[in-house]
């Protein structure tokens, strides 16, 4: 589902939100933005670049967006998209001591379709996927029956990786490589249901708590917390470590 899709998703989930019971009419959201319902409505048809960043600013107030949702609109406006892919030499050297420095935290690195790019020792000890021949976060997390056995309460964990992959396709639009992903993700009835059940985006899960079950602890339940950096020089990784939360065990 990329912008069109989602903008009439969330007038829908406007409309829901202020109580209606329908979703915001496209006169009315014309309306707020001072344009034509027929220019509106050329719009929610695929010509979101047709909207200027202050007018894009604009709609997110009127669909009351949350801030990961105003994000993809803004960055799908700007035409501001990182490569799905890292191009050029990885700073391999800085980049692995900077994640061995979160010992005895699991710390990652992916790239822009979730492989992974690298990790230091605690994340192989927790996570020994890590070692697959190119080994995939968003793979692993929704298609292994063995990360459904150790995230608790695994639809709500996957939810959140689902509105992440929502966001970078929204975010770059036409990307085979994302597309690829979803199509071979949602083949799952579970993660379709998932990804049908609303018009959720998340830009990194940055603070995201969950709880674990891992063979590295004897399956006993761990809580965590994620943390998200974006390289300067790299806009296509995402640099996570994982911590514990207060009184969540692990180390």
């Amino acid at each position: 589902m990329e912008i069109p899709g989602l903008l009439r998703a969330w007038r829908a989930q406007a409309g829901r939100k202020l109580g209606r019971g329908k979703p915001l009419t496209q006169a009315e959201v014309a309306a707020e933005l001072g344009v034509s319902v027929r220019w509106y409505r050329d719009v929610e048809r695929g010509g979101p670049g047709r909207l200027s960043p202050a007018t894009a600013d604009r709609l997110g107030e009127v669909l009351l967006l949350g801030p990961d949702e105003r994000m993809a609109l803004r960055r799908f406006v700007a035409g501001d998209r990182p490569p799905t892919r890292t191009s050029g030499a990885l700073p391999t050297g800085s980049l692995q001591a900077l994640l061995d420095m979160q010992m005895p935290y699991p710390a990652y690195c992916t790239d822009g379709v979730w492989d992974l790019v690298a990790c230091n020792q605690a994340m192989k000890e927790w996570f020994p996927w890590v070692h697959e021949p190119r080994a995939n976060l968003l793979r692993w997390a929704l298609a292994s029956r063995e990360a459904r056995d150790q995230f608790v309460h695994w639809p709500e964990h996957a939810a959140t990786y689902l509105a992440q992959l929502r966001f970078a396709l929204a975010a770059t639009p036409g990307n085979a490589e994302l597309g690829a992903l979803r199509d071979e993700l949602l083949r799952n009835p579970q993660c379709r249901r998932l990804w049908e059940e609303e018009p959720r985006v998340v830009a990194y899960g940055d603070g995201h708590r969950f709880a674990l079950r891992l063979p590295r602890f004897g399956r006993q339940q761990i809580s965590v917390v994620s943390h998200v950096l974006v390289p300067a020089y790299h806009p296509d990784l995402r640099f996570v470590v994982l911590t514990c939360a207060e009184g969540g065990g692990g180390g």
